[in-house]
């Protein structure tokens, strides 16, 4: 029997860019291709590293030459039904200053010129999430439906923003099935008011296409109610977790370990993380809290923590490596991840392979699979002082917590995501076969 064949479309993947995106796309992908056919297109590979199992194209790597081989010209079709394009922003903050409209007409020709060689070039130099991103996102679809239409392939399969319009030019360019799967979206990033370009593309995106993955069934219910999308397409998959050899390091201090990981944006929740220390302590001074990541709340954070006078209990490292986390995970007594709008929370699964139990925000992804985590609402720093308190005193609710965590890890695998994403593929392929009435 024939392998079903698939065209992945990434924005990052290792070892380049060890993002929670890039992660995340080499784990399904390396699950996925046990049972299909499958080519990955990213903006950027390392040129020298091969996977034995998938093809990876970076558009980094290719000649102008690999994309004149396309038969007769290509009509972008989708341009014209997104109303704004970047010229330099943060993609996290919007400003409609920032942008203008576009101009392209639908059915516009495309010819192969110096243009293509022009697009290939900027994705060799620069930061894929500069000030040029909007840029990159277009030319981006627009290679990737050239390099489409000289690939045989059944089901094409865009992961995030960034490379929906990609996924839409390729649907048009060959009248194959779209999968969008959905990691994060602007309604997490920005609240539930934020709209803008991103967010256009990402509704765009989503009505076009013909299934819909979000990470987890609260992502599902912010793409059927904050971006009007059919719950019918929508297909929730949880991720998956990589293994990793868990050790155990003794600490440089007496007092316990509990630990916040992640970016430092609101979305992350880390102010409430600054107010549930605080409460913490009026009860248990025996406890030290570490903030790791970077972002642009760490100023201010590092300011309030100070004014309330946390700064004996309180640690601030910076951005970490894979090796430092790891090496953190190792020595944290309670994990704790109090965000406001979190699509998963990788994370929060790989403190539950070290064994650490944890205290998370009900609004995220994470809790659906970690069933017996402790949770609460994000803004209720009263109750989540209480979980920590409570696995701080109590080992028997402890052991429970990390018992129950194991259970759940076990069967939160990539094998596990990569099945019902290629039962997805196969509903599609089923469909095109049923002839229209």
């Amino acid at each position: 029997m024939n392998r079903m064949r698939v065209l992945k479309l990434g924005w990052e993947f290792p070892p380049l860019i060890n993002g929670g995106l890039g992660v995340a796309c080499l784990g399904l992908s390396a699950a996925l291709a046990k049972h299909v056919s499958l080519r990955v297109i990213v903006p950027r590979s390392a040129p020298d590293v091969n996977f034995d199992n998938f093809t990876l194209t970076g558009l980094n790597n290719l000649r102008v030459e690999d994309l004149q081989t396309v038969e007769g010209k290509y009509r972008y079709e989708s341009f014209a039904q997104i109303e704004h394009v970047p010229i330099s922003l943060d993609p996290y903050e919007v400003s409609e200053t920032t942008v203008e409209q576009i101009h392209m007409e639908p059915g516009g020709e495309i010819r192969f010129s110096q243009t293509t060689r022009t697009q290939l070039e900027q994705f060799k130099m620069g930061e894929l999430y500069g000030p040029d991103l909007g840029t990159k996102v277009v030319e981006f679809s627009k290679i990737a439906a050239k390099l489409a239409m000289q690939t045989e392939f059944d089901v094409v399969h865009a992961h995030d923003w960034m490379t929906f319009l990609a996924g839409v030019e390729v649907k048009k360019a060959t009248g194959k099935p779209l999968v969008l799967h959905v990691h994060a979206s602007q309604y997490d990033r920005a609240g539930a008011d934020a709209r803008g370009w991103i967010y256009e593309i990402e509704k765009y995106g989503m009505e076009e296409a013909d299934i819909v993955i979000p990470v987890s069934q609260y992502t599902g219910q912010v793409v059927a109610g904050h971006y009007g999308i059919d719950p019918k397409k929508i297909r929730p998959v949880h991720n998956g977790a990589d293994p990793v050899a868990v050790f155990t390091t003794k600490k440089k201090f007496p007092e316990k370990l509990v630990l916040f990981l992640g970016r430092l944006t609101a979305q992350k929740g880390p102010e409430f993380f600054l107010e549930i220390a605080s409460r913490v302590l009026a009860v248990n001074k025996n406890v030290r809290f570490v903030m790791a990541g970077t972002g642009e709340r760490l100023k201010p954070l590092i300011e309030s923590g100070a004014f309330r006078g946390l700064g004996g209990y309180f640690h601030f490292t910076g951005f970490l490596n894979k090796e430092k986390v790891n090496e953190l995970l190792s020595m944290t007594d309670i994990y704790c991840m109090p965000s406001v709008s979190e699509p998963f929370g990788l994370s929060a699964l790989e403190a539950a392979q070290f064994g650490i139990p944890a205290v998370i925000s009900k609004q995220s992804g994470v809790a659906e699979v970690l069933k017996g985590a402790l949770k609460a609402d994000f803004w209720d720093v009263e109750l989540m002082a209480k979980h920590i308190n409570d696995l701080l005193t109590d080992d028997a609710l402890r052991e429970r917590v990390i018992e129950q965590a194991r259970e759940d890890i076990a069967a939160s695998t990539w094998d596990a995501a990569a099945e019902k994403v290629i039962e997805i593929y196969q509903e599609l392929m089923d469909r095109s076969l049923v002839p229209s009435p």
